[in-house]
């Protein structure tokens, strides 16, 4: 069964809109989520089936509207739960003491 994340081969996407001098990254927090995932997968915590399956659950309008690495930060917020890492209380604690410091800045 095809879901929103199989969608290559489709037709009628629109085009591709390619950018040849698109950043790698467009801002900082996409550099870390890139390189916690590479931290996960040099652990063991990260099979390369577990990052897509984890990418896969999420809301199909969220990702078709979210960018590239909002995609691999909610796989990081899945497996870093579901491999006992932190709960979800401690990632929403750590969220919002995170959005509280960054409105006093």
């Amino acid at each position: 069964m095809n879901s929103i994340h199989d969608v290559g081969g489709m037709h009628n996407l629109g085009p591709v809109n390619i950018d040849l001098n698109e950043p790698v990254f467009k801002a900082q927090w996409e550099k870390h989520v890139f390189s916690t995932i590479g931290l996960y997968f040099a652990g063991g915590l990260c099979p390369i089936d577990e990052f897509r399956h984890a990418i896969e659950v999420m809301n199909p309008a969220e990702y078709l509207t979210t960018p590239y690495y909002v995609h691999w930060y909610h796989a990081m917020e899945t497996l870093g739960v579901n491999n006992g890492l932190f709960t979800r209380d401690e990632l929403e604690a750590k969220v919002k003491q995170l959005t509280e410091q960054e409105a006093r800045s």
